[in-house]
């Protein structure tokens, strides 16, 4: 058969609250142009993310109903700790409410004030730990991964070249950590090879400095290089994962993604001492070691996520419907960043309206023009969120990010209508300038006000 069904049923629905253009447009106003700021009931598709909002099974609700409140040591900790064990290989696990809080103690007790941590791209929350840490944070992905339309299978790989010189301009013991993100989020969901993984792997091995991964999407990671790698195809999804982590020293995972569920966070360690400062910490500021911050039925529901999300059917039909959003677009004249990511759609906004200048905030216009078009909200990322302190990203993205198990066919159709229906006018729209921010992580509460005719 040619056509892909989602490999689940729908027990139970969440109505929508359908709003008109006007009512839209004076919401968008009170909100500062920000649609972080907007209520999650006056939008009627959410793509601002795919972290927390997916829809969790019947096993993973069951499991919340079995789920151990006990302060230290509870069944469930045990549970959600030999299933990471299992996947991962790793024997040190702590749990965290998140994937930040798991950034937060990574950089805490790695890096300081004149290092410097490489990665792939560092996304929102971890480019500003590191810098919270006093680290700079470097993004050297390879060149394919900053042009939207090359084809490149692995846009996300490290690029070695830069990675070895950094080594050599800086000096080892000035890098506590290389970090690999997979996939690249900010670069456009974009995966990173496993020959990439294990030469990055060879590059830190040769300065004895740690590879670490951020891990928020390690599942659908391994299905690409499941169907892109060569020598891949026949391997299991859960062996390349095994792999992917057998060849790190540690990592952080936001389970809120490939862990399918609302809330949840882990941190690995391969080194006994560092998991030991971790640990300290972790109590410190989220919790026993055996709860890190979650309820019982939260490590439940984390254990059951880690094991559904690596249904080689499921992740199937979850790069599948990203694929059709991402071509049906491109079949319509938008540039996005190809070929599609795991996760979400990533418009090319600075193609998409190029008579707005890139201080102007391009992507911004077009996230608040899908919205008052069509009340769909998604994400800048580029100069709002990425270019303060005289930064500036390699390229203006509109994100459309796909919440797990939440949306139907007929939901996308609705997104891809919207999209071009906004493309078509796209003269119409207009830039925009910032009001008000904080100096870190700008585009969650900056207010805006579009500005010109």
């Amino acid at each position: 058969m040619k056509t892909i069904i989602e490999p689940f049923r729908i027990k139970a629905v969440e109505p929508i609250r359908m709003t008109g253009r006007e009512e839209r447009e004076a919401i968008l106003e009170r909100a500062g142009f920000n649609v972080f700021l907007i209520d999650a009931n006056d939008v009627l598709i959410d793509l601002l993310t795919d972290s927390g909002t997916g829809a969790m099974s019947s096993e993973q609700w069951a499991g919340v109903m079995r789920g151990d409140e006990s302060y230290a040591g509870a069944k469930s900790f045990h549970r959600f700790y030999d299933r990471v064990q299992e996947m991962t290989g790793f024997s040190h696990i702590l749990p965290t409410h998140q994937g930040r809080a798991s950034e937060r103690i990574l950089f805490q007790v790695t890096a300081g004030p004149g290092m410097v941590v490489p990665n792939n791209n560092h996304f929102d929350t971890t480019r500003a730990n590191v810098e919270h840490s006093g680290a700079k944070p470097l993004d050297l992905v390879i060149d394919e991964g900053q042009v939207a339309n090359s084809r490149h299978p692995f846009k996300g790989n490290m690029n070695l070249e830069r990675l070895e010189r950094l080594f050599e301009d800086v000096g080892a013991e000035r890098i506590p950590l290389v970090m690999l993100t997979v996939t690249n989020n900010s670069g456009g969901g974009q995966p990173v090879s496993l020959e990439n993984i294990r030469a990055v792997r060879e590059i830190c091995d040769r300065h004895g400095t740690p590879l670490f991964l951020d891990a928020c999407r390690f599942a659908e990671n391994a299905y690409f290089i499941k169907e892109r790698e060569p020598g891949q195809s026949n391997r299991s999804v859960p062996e390349i994962v095994r792999e992917m982590f057998e060849l790190s020293d540690g990592a952080t995972i936001s389970a809120k993604k490939d862990g399918l569920v609302n809330i949840g966070g882990v941190l690995l360690f391969r080194d006994a001492d560092l998991a030991q400062r971790a640990r300290n910490l972790l109590i410190l500021t989220e919790g026993f070691p055996t709860y890190g911050g979650l309820a019982g039925r939260d490590l439940e529901a984390m254990a059951q996520g880690f094991t559904e999300v690596l249904e080689e059917d499921y992740l199937h039909y979850r790069i599948r419907s990203v694929g059709y959003l991402g071509e049906r677009l491109t079949a319509g004249g938008v540039q996005i960043v190809e070929p599609p990511g795991g996760h979400a759609i990533y418009i090319d906004a600075a193609a998409f309206c190029p008579h707005i200048p890139r201080d102007r905030l391009p992507g911004q216009a077009v996230v608040c023009a899908l919205y008052r078009h069509a009340g769909i909200r998604a994400v800048e990322i580029g100069t709002l969120m990425f270019g303060g302190e005289g930064n500036r990203p390699e390229m203006e993205l509109v994100r459309l990010a796909i919440p797990r198990r939440v949306y139907t066919q007929s939901h996308i159709d609705y997104v891809v209508e919207a999209v071009l229906d906004v493309f078509d006018q796209r003269d119409a729209l207009r830039p925009l300038e910032i009001v008000d921010a904080p100096a870190q992580l700008r585009h969650f509460t900056a207010r805006l006000r579009e500005v010109g005719s």
